[in-house]
């Protein structure tokens, strides 16, 4: 725009103030002081003139009232030009106090002016509203202040009122030509071109509008569609233009050709496009995008595209949706989802949404969906476009999607809804593997119940053999042992399971089974089947091999059973321990006693922390009784009391001494040690037998009066009821050995009743604890557990503290429960008690934040060779965790990769997140993306972890400098995820930071 000639309005203004002096002074000759204070007005000595003027209104010679006025007039001008304080006030006070005065009028006129020389045109309008126009006599004066006022109007951006002033100026007079370039401008920003076409045409000849009027002709033909024209226009005004105009020309021109759909002509002229404020806009972006789109340059068209963000209009809908297209041809399949996600949410297009909406859903189905299921998706095109030509190849991805998506649980639902024909076969690969993820997750009875669902389908008989054999496994988690032998042997039986992935391991589960019914012989059998296999795994090789050995040592079958225990020893793990001593057990029953006494002498040696130490020390002096040497017994006793004061066989061991000492005639010795069963081990069997033993020394030495008065101060033998003690505790167990729980739980009850301190007490104790925990009565099943766990360590101490610990970890009883596990872990002699009890610790100590200690059993666990996946995954996750909460990055990072090879579900996806995180850190944000989508693909129900990824993925696009992927992801997290608290606010936070730094460059960003 250009501005006013200032110069030209002043030379005016000064003319017009003469003649009005000259009029002043010609109306008082003899007032000289008056008229000279009138030349310094005129000559722009303000101040002086102001002293004059006030001078002449003070003095006596003042007798007229106009020249009064005239100074009040003079003295208020003045005060305006000098600036001086209250100088507006003085002009109204003179309008106020000289009504009468020819200067009224003339005075608002002259600050107008004023004012609008100086470029004040707030001011400028301020007193020009106060102006009388009829009272302006002059046609140029009032064509002047017209175009004052019309043009003050315009600077305020009242384009109204300044068309009405401007309108006023006569054409052809000297304000004119000014006048009617406003008038035509204000016609074109009001988008009234064909007035502005008229108006501009009456002054385009005039060289000081000509090249101004050349932006705003190429911009009026551009704004009426003749893009042609404005081409043309353009080319010819932008080499003459400034950097500012040349910037909207080539926008002009640029957007021109884009319309004609010349993109490749367009694009240079769209490049060399500045921007409003050195800011695009969306619509800039697109343009810019679509053209390199047509021209195929689609890495460059991406680059451009995803900078619009927060479109919400139809050319945000047509960019979102050839940014699909256009990461579909440079093959970005994650960022071509959420391109077609957001088009296919705007309603401005339809075809463009349906369009969208199909590619959504394909891509879906094809790499996952961090938002929402691939199965809930294409449902919901299904459903929304029903007559789709792409429906039936829609129901076709549905069906196969619900496994192919791995979100077994959201799929449950969909096909519990859905059970029609054409999604049988789903329903059945569905409920078996979710009934897989239960298992794993140790929800037995819900994943028995699936199991059964998709046994009942049988659609393809490969998987209904796999539910018959994951049926077996959760039975036999559930204890049901001759349940799961049934169903072992109908996946055997089927003519699909060889081509199952289960069928390695059928004779080992198949064994276990009948191991824990203690059908020993057919255990053995498909052990011995499983090994001939040449597994593996070499884990359950070597621990078939020793379930072997432990079916034909039960069934007396030794040496079968020493060359199992063999293959242990060969294999050097950590089962080794175990099979040399059941190896040198075995020796002891073929006749082989010195062989026994050997191999447990240096087992002893080579074990002495081993949990059977004691148990091989005892053996050791059993043997030399057998072998008649009582002397080297004694001392393999006296070895086993003094290395293990806390063994369970420190009674039988002094018991075992006083036998000795009673068949060698040393009746005194003999006694002492009877005694001291008694006496540290009151109640328990070996205390039975002692006191029986005691007795026969009593009546050797023909002292029974003295043992009549020692045995009637015990309070545990009732010697008169031995019989019925015996008869009544063998009552309950036969109905325990055939089942009947009732007749046992009330046959033991009344046991203990009646012989609390019975010799059979401690068994009564514990088989009632057996049968109230299987019951899931915890509260009586902890009572008789303790009842047993409270005496010496003994044969059924280590089950009973198995049982506690998991009855006080169901019921959160945290401080118990540790006291309990300790315990157990440094009493049990089976190593899966040991692993049990350590994992749990574990899991303990990190729940109270003790990270040293949970640390510290975590790295115990992995030591373990019995500890199983599952166990060795939490131990993995425990160290990850800790070590990221300690800043040990590294090590976490290592915990994390170990986790990733054997992991499947929730630790699956948070080690995942965490291999996401890393990378992201090393600024490898493509393969970091990769992990983040392999979430959404494989673990999307595990929807925490899904959402922390998507902030990482964010992170990274940004980083890669796709903002429209940033934005879009952090929206739809804030969005879908709002159950995360933790989660939102970090998105929120991430997503404010980069359409900060977004608005930087972009206009139509708002904050």
């Amino acid at each position: 725009m250009h501005k006013i000639n200032r110069l030209a309005c002043l030379s005016l203004a000064l003319s017009g103030l003469t003649a009005n002096a000259q009029q002043s002074a010609g109306y008082t000759n003899e007032l000289a002081d008056f008229n000279h204070a009138v030349s310094l007005y005129q000559e722009e000595q303000y101040l002086a003139a102001q002293i004059l003027f006030n001078k002449v209104k003070q003095s006596q010679l003042v007798s007229h009232k106009e020249i009064e006025a005239d100074c009040v007039y003079y003295i208020a001008n003045c005060a305006i030009r000098l600036d001086q304080a209250g100088a507006e006030d003085k002009i109204d006070e003179f309008v106020k106090n000289y009504p009468t005065s020819s200067k009224q009028n003339q005075a608002y006129v002259e600050v107008t002016d004023y004012f609008f020389m100086k470029g004040e045109f707030a001011k400028a309008l301020h007193y020009a509203s106060k102006v009388k126009d009829e009272s302006i006599s002059g046609d140029k004066r009032l064509d002047k202040f017209n175009f004052e006022k019309g043009y003050s109007y315009f600077f305020m951006k009242n384009r109204s009122e300044a068309k009405k002033y401007l309108e006023k100026v006569n054409q052809n007079g000297e304000w004119g030509e000014q006048a009617t370039y406003y008038l035509g401008y204000i016609a074109y920003d009001t988008d009234n071109f064909d007035d502005a076409k008229k108006l501009f045409g009456k002054v385009e000849s005039k060289t000081e509008y000509k090249e101004k009027m050349g932006y705003y002709q190429a911009d009026m033909s551009f704004k009426t569609g003749n893009f042609q024209k404005a081409i043309e226009e353009g080319l010819v005004q932008i080499n003459k233009s400034t950097p500012e105009e040349k910037s909207e020309l080539s926008k002009i021109i640029g957007e021109s050709y884009f319309n004609l759909k010349e993109y490749d002509k367009a694009l240079p002229y769209l490049l060399d496009y500045k921007g409003k404020n050195e800011k695009w806009s969306n619509t800039d972006f697109y343009q810019l995008g679509y053209a390199y789109y047509k021209s195929n340059d689609y890495n460059s068209a991406i680059e451009q595209f995803n900078k619009i963000i927060d479109g919400d209009n139809g050319i945000a809908q047509n960019a979102y949706y050839h940014l699909g297209e256009s990461y579909l041809h440079t093959h970005k399949k994650t960022q071509a989802l959420n391109a077609f996600k957001n088009a296919s949410e705007m309603r401005f297009d339809a075809n463009i949404q349906q369009d969208a909406f199909l590619n959504y859903a394909k891509l879906s189905y094809d790499i996952g969906n961090p938002y929402q299921s691939a199965p809930v998706v294409l449902s919901a095109f299904i459903e929304k476009y029903p007559s789709s030509p792409y429906k039936e190849e829609m129901e076709s991805l549905l069906i196969d999607s619900y496994i192919t998506s791995k979100n077994f649980k959201e799929a449950l639902v969909l096909l519990e809804k859905n059970k029609s024909g054409t999604n049988r076969l789903a329903y059945q690969k569905v409920t078996f593997f979710r009934g897989q993820e239960l298992f794993a997750e140790g929800v037995y009875e819900e994943a028995l119940k699936l199991f059964d669902k998709s046994l009942l389908e049988k659609q393809d008989l490969k998987y209904t053999a796999r539910a018959n054999y994951w049926k077996a496994e959760t039975l036999f988690a559930l204890n049901r042992f001759s349940d799961a032998v049934k169903f072992y042997e109908l996946y055997k039986n089927s003519a699909e399971a060889k081509e199952t992935p289960e069928y390695k391991n059928l004779n080992y589960n198949l064994a276990y089974a009948y191991f824990k019914l203690k059908d020993y012989p057919e255990a053995a059998k498909h052990f011995q089947n499983y090994t001939q296999t040449n597994p593996k795994d070499v884990n359950r090789r070597v621990d078939a091999y020793l379930r072997l050995g432990d079916c034909n040592f039960v069934t007396g079958k030794y040496w079968p059973a020493m060359e199992a225990y063999n293959k242990v020893i060969e294999s050097n793990t950590s089962d080794v321990e175990y099979a040399r001593f059941q190896k040198a057990i075995s020796y002891g029953f073929v006749d082989r006693h010195q062989r026994k006494i050997e191999d447990l002498t240096l087992f002893v040696k080579d074990y002495p922390k081993s949990n059977l130490a004691d148990d091989a020390q005892y053996e050791i002096g059993i043997t030399y009784v057998v072998v008649g040497n009582t002397s080297k017994a004694l001392a393999a006793f006296d070895t086993l009391l003094k290395v293990h004061p806390s063994s369970s066989f420190k009674a039988r061991a002094i018991l075992r001494q006083g036998l000795i000492y009673y068949n060698g005639n040393k009746s005194s010795e003999a006694l002492d040690k009877f005694k001291k069963v008694v006496a540290d081990y009151p109640g328990s069997s070996e205390a039975i037998e002692a006191v029986q033993n005691a007795k026969l020394v009593y009546m050797d030495t023909g002292k029974m009066d003295e043992y009549a008065t020692w045995v009637k101060g015990l309070s545990f033998v009732e010697v008169t009821d031995t019989e019925l003690d015996r008869d009544t505790y063998e009552s309950a167990e036969k109905q325990y050995v055939q089942n009947n729980t009732d007749a046992a739980i009330a046959g033991y009850k009344k046991y203990l009743q009646n012989f609390p301190n019975g010799s059979k007490a401690l068994q009564a104790h514990f088989y009632l604890g057996q049968m109230y925990f299987a019951a899931k009565d915890y509260s009586n099943a902890e009572k008789h557990y303790n009842s047993v766990a409270q005496e010496n360590k003994n044969d059924f101490t280590e089950i009973a503290l198995a049982r506690l610990a998991e009855i006080y970890l169901k019921e959160k009883n945290t401080e118990k429960a540790l006291v309990v596990l300790k315990r157990l872990e440094n009493e049990a002699v089976q190593e899966q008690n040991k692993v049990f009890s350590g994992s749990n610790i574990m899991k303990i100590y990190y729940e109270q934040n003790d990270y040293a200690n949970a640390l510290k059993y975590a790295e115990r666990i992995l030591q373990m060779s019995k500890a199983d996946a599952k166990v060795k995954n939490d131990a993995q996750i425990i160290i990850a965790r800790t070590a990221f909460k300690n800043g040990e990055i590294e090590k976490a990072k290592k915990a994390y990769a170990d986790i990733l090879k054997s992991a499947k579900g929730e630790l699956a996806a948070e080690a995942l997140y965490y291999d996401a995180y890393f990378k992201n850190k090393e600024s490898k944000f493509e393969a970091s993306n990769e992990s983040v989508q392999k979430i959404a693909k494989d673990y999307s129900a595990y929807k925490y972890y899904g959402a922390k990824g998507l902030i990482v993925m964010a992170k990274n696009f940004y980083a890669l400098q796709d903002s429209y992927q940033a934005t879009y992801i952090l929206d739809n997290v804030i969005k879908n995820f709002s159950e995360y608290n933790d989660v939102v606010t970090e998105a929120q936070k991430e997503l404010d930071f980069i359409k900060k730094e977004e608005a930087k460059r972009n206009s139509s960003i708002s904050q």
